[in-house]
C-alpha cells in the first residue's frame, strides 16, 4: 500500500514538473505562433513573386475561383502590422457566392513576411488606403 502511494506521488510530481517546463516554453516575448520563420526584422525583403503567390493562394481561398470580376492589385507597400514592418499587397475583386451571384468588390490585404505570403486580412480599408490599383487579369482567369 505504501509503495502504491509513493508511486502515485512520484507520478504527480513528474506531471507537475513537466507542466512547469512546458509553461516556460510557452511564455516569453516571442509573440503569436506563425507558420513562417518571422525574424521580426525591420529590413523585410520585397516579395518578388507576390503575384504568383497570391494567385496560388486564391485558388484555395476562394470557394469558386472561376469568373472573378473586377480584379485589381496594388504593388506591395510597407505597413506596420502588430508593431512590425511588413509588405502588404492590396487586392480588390468581386467573387461568386455559393449560389452563383457576385458579391460587391472588396479589398483584402495580403501580408508578406520574409518575402513570402503569410496571411490575408479581410478588413483592409486602413491598410490599403492610398494605394494605386492596376488590373489583375490573371485572377479573373483562374480555373479550378
Amino acid at each position: 500500500m505504501e509503495l502504491r502511494r509513493l508511486g502515485t506521488s512520484a507520478k504527480l510530481a513528474a506531471i507537475l514538473a513537466l507542466s512547469i517546463g512546458l509553461a516556460g516554453c510557452a511564455g516569453g516575448d516571442s509573440g503569436p505562433i506563425s507558420f513562417t520563420a518571422d525574424r521580426g526584422a525591420a529590413d523585410q525583403p520585397f516579395p518578388t513573386n507576390y503575384r504568383a503567390e497570391i494567385l496560388a493562394f486564391m485558388r484555395t481561398y476562394l470557394n469558386n475561383p472561376v469568373g472573378v470580376r473586377d480584379a485589381a492589385i496594388a504593388e506591395p507597400v510597407q505597413r506596420t502590422i502588430g508593431g512590425r514592418l511588413r509588405y502588404v499587397a492590396c487586392v480588390r475583386y468581386s467573387a461568386k457566392d455559393s449560389d452563383g451571384n457576385y458579391r460587391p468588390a472588396r479589398e483584402h490585404g495580403v501580408v508578406f513576411v520574409d518575402g513570402r505570403l503569410d496571411r490575408i486580412m479581410e478588413n483592409a480599408a486602413e491598410l490599403c488606403a492610398g494605394v494605386s490599383y492596376g488590373q489583375f487579369a490573371e485572377l479573373g482567369n483562374l480555373s479550378r
